[in-house]
């Protein structure tokens, strides 16, 4: 069959790098995709949310499956849009419909499902201009510090951990009177802070049946240390080993079996990835928030460890038949080390040429904030590439993926060099 992924990043090169090694693609298109992504299949000129676009593309290509990376299409409702037209419906989209990217698009919404399903998470209330007086009181019994979080996408800049209460009435009061955020904080959700450790848990769902793939930690800061600016992610590892047998019990039990059933109790449909965020607080877990798809870059540890046929389960998906399939999972271990531009994530250099690649010797590469000048590799955004390895233990794939991420050379290259290290 034909596919084709959406989307540019780290994320849709690893599933075009997974997808491509399975003898039921026939031709694969990513769009726009980057300068690695045309080594597993055909780079298409078309951004994420050109749905007119994409309809042309796929009902002249003969596009039989699309898979979507990111949030924005799914939040923006192209499930719906498949589903809609007369000539799209029969072509399945993994991902889910709009109301269910909710759960991702709107922090207020997804509260509220987790209340309605007693689903583990962080005590919140939620605000809007008009009730900013009720804000200000409620921050003044939260305790400290408390999470400020603007309730639509902020391309991952929404949140914030305020450690004083002038800090967190100045800050909700900028969110929803200046609009700090833009429209994504026009309503704000206050949150309780949660102690504890952060992992990421990712399950497949064709709606009734699921799976549960490789869980991951991701690290967000710019930082060694974990110190400085929040980045869309420096690197990830996977397995995480305080996500025991015991723990990720609790996990199915108490949050993802509650969500696939709230789901389908609201009738709600959902077919595609529920990335889960948690918190273990003390071997508790507790649900931070949901995302519609998969994590980055996450998915560059999770997809080297699914030894399965990676269509034959978006087949499962599509179908509604998941239950059907198998998962095999590998015991060894991933590890990544994002290499992001200079000045990242402030402003950052961008147009600069990329050598050494053809010296990585363990890893994989996969491309995120890249383009093709001719034969040239340019770096052009702030996350330009993931270097991902699978080796049998934590240290072997951290110190082969710190080693090769060291091979590669742009003006203003730079990498965390302690990416898991917290776990060992």
């Amino acid at each position: 069959m034909n596919i084709l992924i959406l989307g540019s990043g780290g994320r849709e090169s690893a599933f075009a790098w997974k997808i491509s090694q399975s003898l039921k693609c026939h031709k694969l298109f990513i769009a726009p995709g980057n300068a690695g992504t045309g080594k597993y299949g055909t780079n298409v000129n078309l951004k994420a949310t050109d749905f007119e676009g994409i309809r042309a593309f796929v009902l002249a290509n003969d596009v039989k499956m699309v898979l979507v990376g990111p949030e924005e299409p799914l939040v923006k409702g192209i499930h719906d849009f498949f589903l809609a037209d007369e000539q799209l419906k029969s072509v399945p989209v993994i991902g889910p419909q709009k109301e269910a990217a909710q759960l991702e698009g709107s922090k207020d919404f997804s509260k509220q499902f987790m209340q309605r399903h007693n689903i583990p998470t962080a005590a919140s209330k939620t605000f809007t201009r008009d009730t900013l007086q009720e804000g200000f009181d409620y921050l003044a019994t939260a305790g400290l510090p408390v999470v400020l979080k603007a309730d639509g996408l902020a391309a991952g800049k929404g949140v914030l951990i305020c450690l004083t209460l002038e800090e967190a009435r100045q800050e909700l009061l900028e969110m929803l009177t200046e609009a700090k955020f833009g429209d994504a904080s026009s309503m704000v959700v206050v949150e309780q802070f949660l102690q504890g450790i952060e992992l990421s848990v990712f399950v497949m769902t064709d709606g009734t049946n699921y799976k549960i793939l490789p869980e991951a930690k991701d690290y967000k800061r710019i930082g060694e240390g974990d110190s400085g600016l929040n980045t869309g992610g420096m690197g990830s590892v996977s397995p995480v080993p305080f996500a025991d047998d015991e723990f990720m019990k609790k996990v199915e039990q108490r949050i993802i079996i509650p969500t696939v059933e709230g789901l389908k109790q609201e009738g709600i449909p959902y077919k595609g990835f529920i990335f889960i965020g948690l918190m273990n607080c003390y071997g508790d877990p507790y649900t931070i928030e949901y995302n519609c798809r998969m994590g980055d870059p996450e998915t560059e540890s999770v997809m080297p460890r699914i030894e399965s046929d990676f269509v034959e389960l978006l087949l499962g998906v599509a179908n509604g038949n998941l239950n059907e399939k198998e998962l095999c999972i590998s015991e060894r271990t991933a590890a990544t080390v994002v290499c992001v531009a200079g000045g990242y994530p402030g402003e950052y250099l961008k147009d600069k040429e990329i050598t050494g690649i053809e010296n990585v010797r363990g890893s994989y590469v996969f491309h995120a904030g890249t383009t093709l000048d001719g034969e040239t590799v340019k770096a052009t955004g702030g996350r330009v590439l993931a270097i991902t390895t699978l080796q049998n233990n934590m240290f072997d794939a951290l110190q082969q993926a710190t080693a090769d991420a060291a091979r590669i050379y742009y003006d203003g290259v730079y990498f965390r060099k302690d990416i898991g290290f917290d776990l060992l």
